[in-house]
C-alpha cells in the first residue's frame, strides 16, 4: 500500500511540474516518435533500448517515452549469501554473477539545462527484474537469489544534433527501488519478515536470520545512479 501511495504522489508531482512554463519553445505539429539506444554506467554496465512518443497531445506539457534495460550489477556477499539461503558451509571457492533487468515509463518535460535548449526533466515511474547467481566451486552448490521491485526515478537529459533525423543523447539520473521479498533456493525473505524457511545464524545463538540481514548480503537494486550517452533517430 505505501508503494501505490508514493507513485500516486510521484504521479501528481509529474503533473504538477508539468504546469509550469520552462520558457522552451513548444514542438507544435503532428505526433511523431523516435528511438534510442543508450550505454554506460547503472550501477553497473548497462544498456537500455527506449521508445518516444513526442508531441502526442497539445493539451500535456511532456512527452513520454518506454523504456527496457539491462545491467551488469554486483549481486551481494557469495559467503553471506550462501549462509542466510542455503547453510553454514565453507567450502569451494565462490564465483557470483548479476543482472537487473529495468523498466521505465519517463515523462520528459522540455527545460533548457545549463544553456542547453534541446533538453529534458525525467520523472516516471520504474520496475526491477533481479538475479543474482551464486557458485561455490568445489562445494556443490549453485543457486540463484532474485527479486521484483518497483520504483520511481528521474534525472536530466540533453540532445544534439548530428544529422536530419539523428541526435547524440547524454543522460545523468537516479532511480530508486522500494524493498522487495528476496527468493533463494527453498527459503525467501520479506520486508515484514513474514519469511519462508529462513536459515540459522550459527554465529548468533542459531537466531534465524532477518530480511534485514539478507537484503544487506543481496545487491538487489535500491539506489541506482547513472550517466548514459547514445543515439536517438526520428522515425517520422
Amino acid at each position: 500500500m505505501k508503494t501505490k501511495q508514493i507513485l500516486v504522489l510521484l504521479y501528481i508531482l509529474v503533473i504538477g511540474i508539468g504546469s509550469t512554463s520552462y520558457g522552451q519553445e513548444e514542438v507544435k505539429g503532428p505526433s511523431k516518435f523516435s528511438a534510442g539506444f543508450l550505454a554506460g554506467y547503472n550501477r553497473g554496465y548497462g544498456i537500455q533500448a527506449n521508445a518516444t512518443l513526442h508531441n502526442f497531445t497539445n493539451e500535456l506539457p511532456f512527452e513520454l517515452r518506454f523504456g527496457v534495460g539491462y545491467s551488469i550489477i554486483n549481486p551481494g556477499n557469495a559467503a553471506d549469501a550462501r549462509r542466510i539461503f542455503i547453510n553454514n558451509a565453507t567450502n569451494g571457492a565462490p564465483e557470483k554473477t548479476g543482472r537487473s533487468i529495468d523498466y521505465r515509463l519517463d515523462f520528459l518535460f522540455p527545460k533548457s539545462i545549463f544553456g542547453l535548449n534541446h533538453s529534458y526533466i525525467i520523472l516516471g515511474p520504474r520496475g526491477s527484474s533481479f538475479k543474482g547467481n551464486f557458485k561455490y566451486i568445489g562445494g556443490n552448490e549453485d543457486f540463484d537469489v532474485t527479486s521484483q521491485q518497483w520504483g520511481a526515478g528521474g534525472g536530466i537529459e540533453s540532445h544534439f544534433k548530428m544529422a536530419q533525423n539523428l541526435n547524440l543523447v547524454i543522460v545523468l539520473g537516479l532511480d530508486y527501488y522500494f524493498p522487495s521479498t528476496l527468493h533463494g533456493h527453498d527459503t525467501s525473505y520479506s520486508p515484514d519478515n513474514d519469511n519462508v524457511n529462513p536459515r540459522n545464524d550459527n554465529a548468533n545463538d542459531d537466531t534465524p536470520f532477518t530480511y534485514k540481514d539478507a537484503d544487506k548480503a543481496i545487491g538487489q537494486p535500491r539506489f541506482m545512479p547513472y550517466v548514459m550517452i547514445g543515439l536517438n533517430f526520428n522515425l517520422n
